[in-house]
């Protein structure tokens, strides 16, 4: 069965970096973007789980707010080496 999970911002401000690309597989707690906050401060985007990007839904300069969707992950349904 397919998973598939919303990469939501956890701030308001605006994507400093993008980490990955559609397409990649990304690892638990891997930073996926650093967000600028208002205030100015540097802040990382990670998931609690691992799978591959399916869409990226901003890149760098975009501004974004809180519970903005940033990115959709598919789920992998393997185990890894945390679980």
């Amino acid at each position: 069965m397919n998973t598939y999970c919303a990469v939501a911002s956890v701030f308001d401000g605006t994507i400093d970096q993008v980490f990955v690309n559609e397409g990649d597989y990304v690892y638990e707690w891997e930073p996926l973007f650093q967000l600028k906050t208002n205030e100015g401060v540097l802040k990382k985007v990670e998931m609690g789980v691992g799978g591959n990007i399916l869409s990226l839904n901003v890149k760098p300069g975009d501004r974004v707010i809180h519970d903005m969707t940033l990115a959709i992950l598919k789920e992998d349904d393997q185990p890894s080496g945390c679980d």
